[in-house]
């Protein structure tokens, strides 16, 4: 069997998969993010090894004891700054951190070819720009940084004692040549780093080290290999199937995120699309990326004092899509596709005295769907056409707030056995792949259609004219 592992923003995700690629178990340990500052966004390193620990042993010792090997996924972007003891200098500097937004413009001016070399722009959300930051505020501690590593990566470090990473998750670091899939020297060289700073390159299927000797026996396994893995998005794409010219997905996490698998390298930074790596060689991918999705129903769900996103989606259900004036801009944490605009924040607009929970409710589900059309508006501007999506992630349980964003983009959403898994499933086939030589196509196979929502033709002119308020919007709160 192989064991994927998702480091994400709010937990750890484990899956052990068969041969076949079946799923056979799973486990989940939660995680918490620190805003010490405005803008700031930060987890400790720590935190994220001792949920790692929690959702491998909460697989059942069985299963854990036929893992053949490991593959890793992860939230992409995060600094992860270590000293020469390789022990973190800080906690962790988040994918969602909008702190070195200055940094970005000066990290531009230094290396004028950067979104040639990298395809894309400078945003806060990379990780360059953040030890820009790091090298302005807080000089002493950047002097001391030896190794600079993402997330997942720092798992693997703990694991191996290995310093590896995949090109897909490394290609949102502003720091790799995504055309050439390597380091570029420029970029780094702009930032005061260089090659010694980073850790080796490696495709997802690759081995990257053995599990050490402490930790398997901890862990009730043998010193399996660990195979690089893939930043989140690329290993949800892998465990389902996107890994073909053309072939698009949904993730509906956290964050919300539109990935089409490419041929090519295919950048497009003037409208804010990212073009990365895929986890598979030889393979590319662009994204519009939302920086708030599932977790705006989490957040109504506190502010509005009920138990928890089911019930949100049950009031708005009740309200009844597009049937009230409420209006709301999904950006809890600034906005990057197509907007690059890390302090607008979001609000509730069109409120009055018979404005209810339920009409708030529905206005955030439609909010989210709104922004992921403007996405899905910036990567028909890149030339990638695409009529069907296949979701994945948490947002992926409801089917009703699936219709409202189906209709809304104008595409049919296609729901998949274990598309809920999400990147610990794509971890776990890399693995397959890497350790039992298993090719790509058997391994990442379309798992079963399980549902199918079309677009609402009726619903959808009644969207269709909130979102033109949408739009409108942004404009009106952008000054502010």
């Amino acid at each position: 069997m192989f064991l994927g592992i998702d480091l994400g923003t709010s937990g750890v995700k484990s899956v052990a998969i068969d041969e076949a690629g079946n799923i056979v178990a799973q486990g989940t340990a939660e995680l918490s993010v620190q805003h010490p500052q405005p803008d700031w966004s930060e987890q400790d390193p720590e935190d994220w090894w001792r949920a790692a620990e929690s959702a491998v042993m909460a697989i059942d010792p069985a299963v854990r004891a036929g893992i053949a090997g490991i593959g890793l996924a992860g939230q992409m972007h995060g600094a992860t700054v270590l000293g020469p003891d390789d022990r973190a200098l800080r906690p962790a500097i988040l994918w969602n951190d909008g702190r070195s937004h200055p940094e970005c413009a000066k990290l531009e001016r230094r290396t004028p070819l950067s979104r040639e070399i990298t395809g894309n722009l400078a945003m806060p959300g990379f990780t360059a720009p953040k030890l820009l930051w790091l090298r302005q505020h807080e000089p002493e501690l950047f002097g001391a940084v030896k190794t600079v590593l993402l997330p997942k990566d720092y798992l693997r470090l703990r694991m191996t004692g290995e310093k590896a990473s995949d090109v897909s998750d490394s290609a949102g670091t502003l720091w790799l040549d995504v055309g050439a899939r390597d380091w570029s020297n420029e970029m780094l060289s702009a930032c005061e780093l260089s090659r010694d700073h980073m850790p080796a390159l490696y495709e997802g299927p690759q081995v990257t080290g053995a599990l050490r000797s402490d930790i398997a026996a901890q862990w009730g396994m043998t010193q399996v290999p660990v195979v690089a893995g893939g930043g989140d998005n690329a290993a949800g794409a892998a465990g389902i199937g996107i890994v073909a010219d053309g072939d698009a997905l949904l993730s509906l996490g956290t964050s919300g995120v539109i990935f089409v698998a490419t041929d090519a390298f295919r950048p497009n930074p003037a409208g804010s699309v990212h073009a990365f790596c895929h986890c598979l060689p030889g393979k590319w991918h662009q994204m519009a990326v939302h920086l708030s999705a599932a977790s705006c129903i989490d957040w109504a769900a506190r502010q509005l004092g009920l138990s928890g996103p089911a019930h949100v989606l049950a009031l708005a259900e009740d309200a009844r899509a597009a049937n009230g004036r409420e209006l709301f801009l999904p950006y809890l944490s600034g906005e990057r596709t197509p907007h690059n605009d890390p302090h607008v924040r979001a609000c509730f607009l069109g409120l009055d005295a018979e404005t209810s929970p339920a009409g708030l409710a529905a206005a955030v589900l439609e909010g989210v769907a709104f922004a992921l059309a403007d996405g899905l508006d910036a990567l028909r501007a890149a030339g990638t056409e695409t009529d069907a999506l296949h979701v994945i992630g948490g947002g992926a349980r409801s089917h009703y707030w699936g219709s409202i964003i189906a209709t809304t983009l104008g595409v049919r959403l296609h729901y998949l056995d274990g598309g809920e898994i999400g990147p610990a499933l794509g971890a776990a086939k890399l693995a397959m792949m890497g350790v039992a030589k298993v090719n790509a196509s058997q391994a990442c196979s379309r798992p079963a259609i399980i549902a199918t929502i079309e677009p609402d033709a009726a619903l959808g002119d009644r969207l269709a004219t909130k979102r033109d308020r949408f739009r409108a919007a942004y404009d009106a709160i952008k000054p502010f």
